[in-house]
């Protein structure tokens, strides 16, 4: 998917029984990081769409539930004003989906960062005065664990 295969020859077979030829493992590190922008990235652009949907979602609902107010003093039915309203609560509660994806991205990111940093320590011997820091491993295994969107499903903490 990202390049060629890479095959052993005496370039990149590996110095001792069981490690990764260093051509492999520095081709892996520079997929983990572009994996790891491609999600930073990914994170921002949800971030900003979520931001802009919130505005645009609560500005319609309180425009709405002004109308309902209007409606109410002058004696007038707002059943399809309560249906709007239905509609846009339902929408901002699917904005939650934001969040959710936020979450996995951040742990996948961790994750991610934590198999570039070990493999820069073992592979290519950065931590030769032991002061490389190791991005930590989540502890969870999955920080969101719903896999659907229902209205009243939603656990974002």
């Amino acid at each position: 998917m990202y390049g060629a295969p890479i095959t052993m020859n005496e370039t990149t077979s590996p110095a001792e029984p069981g490690m990764l030829p260093l051509l492999a493992a520095a081709e892996l590190q520079d997929h983990l990081m572009t994996v790891t922008n491609d999600l930073e990235r990914l994170q921002r652009l949800l971030d900003d769409a979520g931001e802009a949907l919130s505005g645009h979602f609560f500005a319609a609902s309180a425009q709405v539930q002004h109308l309902l107010r209007q409606s109410a003093e002058r004696g007038e039915d707002g059943a399809t004003l309560h249906e709007i309203m239905e509609h846009i609560a339902g929408a901002i509660t699917a904005l939650q989906f934001q969040d959710m994806a936020t979450q996995l991205i951040a742990h996948t990111s961790q994750r991610l960062r934590n198999c570039q940093d070990q493999l820069a320590r073992d592979t290519f011997g950065d931590d030769e005065d032991g002061t490389t820091v190791v991005e930590i491993a989540p502890l969870r295994p999955n920080p969101v664990t719903q896999d659907e969107m229902d209205a009243g499903s939603v656990e974002l903490f």
